[in-house]
């Protein structure tokens, strides 16, 4: 005899939370964490108020899911720009190059970086957003340390070289790159900043 199944709760699930999240994270984007309101998330996702909560909880759990994915971006991209076969002047203007060019996108003028554009702000009062930014940041300079550790080895740079020092300079670029960006620096400026840390850490080409 053929049973009738329970029928599920609630509406079945219609959207990407992938998608969902990203439309959630460009609201945020654009106007920051305290100027985004639930209206204007519901507008961006095109979900009502209870199917936001549903999904992501509350505004704030909202913003951290936005946060760690765009951590998780970051470190990915380092990890595929800084190849550990090329030379590292090599590796180092890819990832000036292409963080330069991400962060003048934007669909009402250059954005720069989500974590640096919102989360700075928030950071002074509200240690969740505080713990996840300073990850953030301790993970680029734990790549860029690896990255320059391993150059030390195989002789791109002197043996002497301060690794850890040379990453927080090369994170604190990275940083301003996006400040510039937000700001309304043009491209070219953001790329000769990115060019002007590659040589210092390694040296003038040609030199």
């Amino acid at each position: 005899m053929v049973q009738n199944q329970p029928r599920p709760r609630g509406r079945p699930r219609s959207y990407d939370p992938a998608v969902a999240l990203d439309q959630a994270r460009a609201a945020f984007w654009n106007t920051g964490y305290a100027a985004t309101s639930l209206d204007d998330l519901s507008a961006a996702t095109g979900l009502n108020r209870p199917s936001l909560y549903g999904a992501f909880g509350d505004k704030k759990a909202m913003y951290i899911q936005a946060l760690e994915k765009s951590r998780a971006e970051i470190n990915a991209g380092l990890a595929a720009a800084m190849a550990p076969e090329e030379h590292l002047r090599v590796a180092l203007t890819r990832v000036y190059e292409a963080s330069a060019g991400i962060y003048m996108r934007g669909d009402s003028g250059p954005r720069g970086c989500f974590l640096i554009g919102t989360a700075v702000t928030e950071a002074v009062d509200d240690p969740d957003i505080r713990d996840v930014l300073a990850s953030a940041l301790s993970e680029i300079d734990a790549a860029f340390e690896a990255r320059i550790s391993r150059a030390m080895e195989v002789g791109n740079l002197p043996g002497s070289s301060d690794a850890a020092g040379m990453a927080r300079v090369a994170t604190g670029v990275l940083n301003g790159l996006a400040v510039r960006a937000r700001a309304g620096g043009d491209l070219a400026t953001l790329r000769a900043m990115g060019a002007s840390v590659v040589d210092l850490i390694c040296g003038r080409a040609g030199r």
